[in-house]
């Protein structure tokens, strides 16, 4: 009995040092607020990389696709450079045509030569004056020169030659005609230029 009331009363005993003691309560309580604020910031880490993942893959999807939008205008862009020349070429065939019939006009059977001649050479005007005009629509014109001062952005000079009628350094005669791309030269013209006077 004794040992027994002696077990109750050391109990009794250090659970009122317990009360005594100052700051035990409280320090559960302060570890119980750090383990909260701990799973809470443990809660915010896990967000943000959940949020940075997400970001990243996004971002690679985006890299992907710009990628390959990339190729598809490269792939594009040769087909069109490959291809640039399509409209011009089909009018230049109806070209090809007209000297086929004017030839096949020429040739005739039972046809006279002189006659045949004649409408060989009216199928060739027809055939120039064609072309002259697909070649307008495409925005190549013929450079003016006989007659005009020598430039020789324009003009390459083969020889020179005295004229009582055409001024020095103007064009004398075209050998070969001069032709521009829109406002660029595509090839120049081939001329004889005046020196002046014989004297």
């Amino acid at each position: 009995m004794s040992e027994e009331k002696s077990r109750e009363e050391v109990l009794e005993d250090v659970g009122s040092v317990g009360e005594d003691m100052p700051g035990v309560g409280e320090v559960a309580e302060g570890a119980s607020e750090e383990a909260m604020e701990e799973s809470t910031i443990e809660k915010q880490l896990d967000d943000a990389l959940a949020d940075a993942a997400e970001q990243k893959d996004q971002m690679m999807r985006i890299a992907a696709e710009f990628e390959n939008y990339k190729k598809r205008m490269i792939r594009e862009k040769s087909m069109a450079m490959k291809y640039s020349g399509e409209p011009i070429f089909r009018d230049i065939l109806a070209t090809v045509d007209n000297l086929e019939r004017a030839i096949a006009q020429g040739q005739a059977e039972g046809v006279e030569p002189e006659q045949g001649l004649a409408s060989l050479l009216e199928g060739v005007q027809l055939t120039l004056k064609s072309l002259m005009a697909t070649l307008e629509k495409f925005e190549v014109t013929p450079i003016s020169s006989v007659g005009e001062a020598f430039d020789p952005t324009n003009h390459e000079a083969l020889t020179m030659e005295p004229s009582d009628t055409v001024p020095a350094n103007h064009i004398l005669n075209e050998f070969e005609k001069g032709y521009q791309y829109k406002d660029r030269l595509l090839r120049a013209a081939k001329v004889i230029v005046s020196a002046g006077d014989k004297e």
